[in-house]
């Protein structure tokens, strides 16, 4: 079974996509994980330096403890799922 690891920054909205994202990635049978995983999702947005940097460093995180790091749209992420059956 395919794993996935999901972080999330900034907003609400954030959490809320990152919800949706968690179900379309349980829905497609993906499990969720603590670390280690097939497919890291970082899902943020950036408006100051702080945040550009906060993002930046999760980003660099993911990809030590992923094989894959992602950072896109939910469209784009949906269609990642699709290619990785």
């Amino acid at each position: 079974m395919k794993t996935f690891l999901i972080k999330t920054l900034g907003c609400k909205v954030n959490s809320y996509e990152s919800e949706f994202i968690r179900t379309i990635m349980q829905n497609d049978g993906y499990k969720e994980v603590e670390e280690k995983a097939d497919i890291c999702i970082v899902n943020t947005c950036t408006v100051t330096n702080t945040s550009d940097k906060k993002s930046r460093n999760i980003i660099r995180k993911s990809i030590k403890i992923s094989s894959v790091s992602v950072r896109l749209s939910l469209l784009q992420i949906q269609q990642i799922i699709k290619v990785n059956k």
